[in-house]
């Protein structure tokens, strides 16, 4: 392994591993609960109070945890929480942790009154940092390696979920007219 990296290729002095430049880059999502906006007036319906809560750099793979942030949106929280217990995959456990601190951010600071009232309005995963590594092979060869993190991204919102969260596909007479 030494050996490799101490000889004179052309490739190997500009060899490196995980990038300096791989900070901690803020997100706008939680800033979207500071937003106020004026008052509405009596003919407006009224604007249901949300929360959003994130997850940073989750040690589990993006593209796993994309099928579970699917699965829970437009659900009741309580139904979320509920439905992810059966779920035997890490990622599960991740995002039933986010749900119960958003559940509890809501009570606490965003003055939710009941918090079985909220349902799953958003629910995505976006790419964290990503640390490269050297995975050593027979005869002195190496391969790159990336060991990824995953963000994950929840909104919370006040009232009852939708019966139809997804648009239901049209019958054939639908698509017709």
């Amino acid at each position: 392994f030494l050996r490799y990296l101490n000889s004179n290729h052309q490739s190997v002095r500009n060899f490196h591993l995980t990038s300096i430049l791989n900070e901690e880059k803020t997100s706008k999502w939680l800033s979207y609960n500071e937003k106020v906006y004026p008052p509405q007036t009596a003919e407006e319906t009224k604007r249901p109070a949300f929360v959003c809560h994130e997850i940073k750099n989750v040690k589990y793979s993006p593209k796993k945890l994309w099928y579970i942030a699917v699965f829970v949106r437009g659900m009741s929280v309580d139904e979320a929480v509920r439905q992810l217990q059966f779920i035997v995959r890490k990622g599960a456990r991740i995002v039933s942790e986010a749900i119960e601190q958003a559940r509890e951010l809501a009570v606490k600071e965003h003055n939710v009154e009941f918090p079985t009232n909220l349902w799953v309005a958003e629910s995505f995963v976006g790419k964290g940092k990503i640390i490269h590594g050297i995975r050593r092979h027979a005869k002195g060869k190496m391969a790159r390696i990336d060991y990824r993190y995953a963000n994950y991204y929840v909104r919370l919102e006040e009232g009852k979920p939708p019966k139809h969260y997804y648009q239901p596909e049209k019958s054939p007479q639908e698509k017709l007219d």
